[in-house]
């Protein structure tokens, strides 16, 4: 998509109203009528033809820039099945309720808020999903708060902390996918270079939360005695459900491509699943396709085991494909180019070219609200830029989710922050001030641009 050849070149001022147009159609569609993304994308995408048709550009032209755009994401959407049919797998096998019960494991009478946040971000990357981490774990940690009489505010705001970490470091999530394939970066090398940022955020966060947290005895535990005792229920919570864990891990360490190693893990979990429960090979495709379906009788669990499958994907593919091919309207008619050429100049260097891409995922968090639109806008505009400087896609990729996915949870009218205060019942202007992780990525990735540290340069030779 970055290398698409504009047809025309508006000027400054249709460029910057035709961009308030698409940003104003769809917050009024998300925020003003909770719509999913979806369809005022499909707005702005029509909203764009009629512009270049009334300019006189051949409808080829934009329907090329349509296809040409779209086609940029087909590497996600091929990595999205594999993470479906894998997470569908995890569930099969147990690989996911294990980590679960384990990190409830943890719980203590100590150290509150802290746990919170480590318990979260255990779920979050065993799941890859914030939202489901909320909803799920996070409502009980909310209930043990409340019967402790000890800040919701500072609890929501570990809950979200952690659910988000989970989001962006884990295999399994769709925006770190998204993130490292429109960028053109190998997966596990993505979160091996988040970490620079991503670790230090981790570590100052844990910290602050154990000095916030209370000294009062953990009241109200038969919550997480219920979880525990639910996912027991299961017969999934085994040793033995974490070899398909290893497996990713050990060729993610041997850089093994995404897609190998996302679907040999997804085959050793269907084989694991046969020690404690005897599919057919009917019922094993249907899980793969459609999911894995819990039957606890518990509904917490089951909300929380019942996911996965190619069909779960299909939401984001969706979304992937429509904002890809609005962006290649963007540059088939030259309106990414004509705005960026007016403030180029202002990107020289590694430090203002990360500041600008981190304000930028900011911006469309907070003027759209859409976590995955973040991701991809920035990308787009951005790439172009990290290249004349001499800084690796990676970097980009990194930028995008310290500033694009964790920021969402912050913007009140974001279809994250719409979703955690209606589940949490903590409304995000409570919460913010308290999600540290979410506060300090976008923070700590600027740093490392104007310091320089962490930075991968593309070779010159």
């Amino acid at each position: 998509m970055f290398r698409i050849q504009a047809k025309m070149t508006p000027s400054f001022l249709e460029a910057f109203i035709l961009i308030i147009l698409i940003i104003a159609t769809m917050t009024f569609c998300i925020a003003g009528f909770k719509s999913v993304p979806h369809m005022p994308i499909l707005i702005a995408i029509l909203l764009l033809m009629a512009y270049g048709l009334y300019k006189r550009v051949p409808y080829k032209e934009l329907e090329n820039g349509l296809v040409e755009g779209a086609s940029a994401g087909l590497g996600a959407i091929f990595i999205f099945f594999f993470i479906g049919t894998l997470i569908s797998s995890w569930m099969m096998s147990g690989t996911i309720p294990t980590l679960i019960y384990l990190g409830f494991e943890t719980i203590t009478p100590h150290f509150f808020y802290a746990v919170v946040f480590i318990v979260t971000c255990i779920v979050g990357i065993a799941i890859g999903s914030s939202l489901t981490t909320t909803a799920t774990v996070g409502v009980a940690f909310i209930g043990m708060a409340s019967a402790m009489d000890i800040s919701l505010a500072i609890t929501a705001g570990a809950i979200v902390s952690g659910a988000f970490f989970g989001d962006k470091m884990s295999p399994l999530s769709d925006t770190c996918n998204l993130s490292s394939t429109i960028m053109g970066v190998d997966l596990f090398e993505h979160i091996k270079n988040m970490c620079w940022t991503t670790i230090p955020a981790l570590i100052l966060s844990l910290i602050v939360y154990a000095i916030l947290s209370p000294s009062k005895v953990l009241q109200n535990a038969h919550k997480i005695t219920t979880f525990k005792t639910g996912l027991l229920s299961t017969g999934m919570i085994h040793w033995y459900t974490l070899i398909p864990l290893v497996v990713l891990i050990i060729m993610a360490l041997k850089k093994a491509p995404a897609v190998l190693t996302l679907a040999a893990s997804t085959i050793v979990a269907i084989l694991v699943s046969y020690f404690h429960h005897h599919y057919g090979f009917g019922d094993v495709l249907n899980i793969l396709f459609n999911g894995y379906t819990s039957h606890t009788g518990i509904k917490d669990i089951d909300s929380l085991l019942s996911r996965g499958g190619i069909n779960s994907m299909m939401f984001t593919v969706g979304l992937v494909i429509l904002a890809l091919s609005m962006g290649g309207l963007l540059f088939t008619l030259g309106i990414i180019q004509t705005l960026l050429s007016r403030i180029e100049k202002l990107f020289k260097s590694f430090g203002s070219v990360i500041t600008g891409a981190a304000l930028t995922a900011i911006g469309v968090n907070t003027l759209i609200g859409e976590q995955y639109l973040s991701i991809l806008l920035t990308g787009q505009a951005f790439q172009s830029q990290f290249e004349k400087v001499g800084l690796k896609n990676k970097n980009l990729a990194r930028v995008a989710e310290d500033a694009g996915t964790v920021v969402n949870p912050l913007v009140p009218w974001s279809v994250c922050g719409i979703f955690i205060t209606n589940v949490l019942s903590v409304s995000t202007w409570d919460y913010f001030p308290f999600a540290f992780f979410c506060l300090l990525s976008p923070i700590l990735t600027v740093i490392a641009g104007w310091t320089g540290k962490t930075l991968s340069y593309i070779d010159k030779k």
